[in-house]
């Protein structure tokens, strides 16, 4: 089986606000392009995760075949160099991806209003922070070099303002990174907790839902949604730390012990508002770095699956 093919990135435009990305050999079969990188900047291998996701489209399917090329490279094929993009990075769930990315010697760019987090860890220094807009965006700058796009983005308010930031956000920024070429796109969304159809017309889960089909619309094969319940963790909010991991871990624990009990009452409307397990924000954020570095990783993905990548990248 021939080598996937190598991506092309496009020379960066001049602008001194934002620090050069990396680039990594590429080929075709007309010409060959290669951006010289110093070996510091190659990241460690990565296992090549297997990770199918049983509700990927039933209509995908692999295409082994190949053409052969007429241009020989040199490519040592034992490093990889990924880099990808983070929707709403200096956010609670947006930092543990980004501080997970670092972690696993990817490239991180952070997308936010706010710009660099206020906080100091070592992490952060490692991160290209952009303060911007998704509606605004110079997306030439951001998306430049840029092998997959995570998105944090969303939040509560009024119904215009759910749909605008849950939903058109997240459409605008899918279909930007689809236009650019990047080739995989993750969204961080929402479990629906049993809920009937009528509580989920809100604008927040209406918003989660249209930026879902417009994801798995533009990207069948490598679009992935993750469908976490209540997030806990140690959320910074204004220099001050909220651990909302004291309620979170003990809750998981305790409804994931007693799951063979509860399941009969999974068909009762609305029961994962009190039997869903939460999901740790780590757990979150290493099922992104899975979904970023498996190509195999693709669809959407239940709080359990979510906990199951995870494991297979945390260590």
């Amino acid at each position: 089986m021939s080598p996937s093919p190598l991506l092309v990135r496009p020379p960066a435009p001049a602008n001194p606000s934002l620090p050069s990305r990396r680039c990594a050999p590429a080929v075709s079969a007309a010409s060959a392009a290669v951006c010289s990188a110093s070996p510091s900047t190659w990241i460690a291998p990565f296992p090549r995760l297997r990770t199918k996701c049983r509700f990927a489209a039933s209509d995908v399917r692999e295409d082994y075949s190949s053409t052969p090329i007429d241009i020989v490279a040199d490519v040592k094929t034992e490093k990889a160099w990924i880099s990808i993009v983070v929707l709403g990075g200096s956010g609670f769930v947006g930092s543990a991806i980004c501080k997970a990315a670092v972690s696993k010697g990817i490239e991180v760019v952070s997308l936010s209003r706010s710009g660099r987090p206020s906080y100091s860890d070592p992490w952060v220094d490692q991160v290209t922070w952009v303060a911007g807009d998704v509606f605004y965006a110079r997306w030439d700058e951001v998306l430049l070099g840029a092998t997959a796009v995570v998105s944090t983005l969303g939040g509560f308010g009024n119904e215009e303002q759910m749909k605008r930031i849950n939903g058109e956000a997240n459409v605008i920024a899918v279909n930007t990174a689809k236009e650019y070429g990047v080739p995989k796109f993750i969204l961080i969304s929402v479990h629906d907790y049993n809920l009937p159809s009528f509580l989920l017309t809100s604008g927040y889960f209406t918003g989660k839902r249209k930026a879902e089909s417009e994801l798995l619309s533009k990207y069948p094969a490598s679009g992935v949604v993750l469908r976490p319940g209540f997030i806990y963790g140690k959320r910074k909010v204004d220099g001050f730390e909220i651990p909302l991991d004291i309620v979170g871990q003990p809750l998981e624990k305790l409804l994931s012990s007693v799951e063979n009990f509860t399941k009969p009452l999974s068909s009762l409307p609305a029961s994962d508002l009190i039997l869903a397990p939460p999901v740790s924000v780590d757990d979150v954020a290493y099922a992104v770095i899975n979904a970023v570095i498996d190509d195999s990783f693709f669809g959407v993905f239940t709080i359990e699956q979510i906990k199951e990548a995870a494991a297979k990248v945390r260590v």
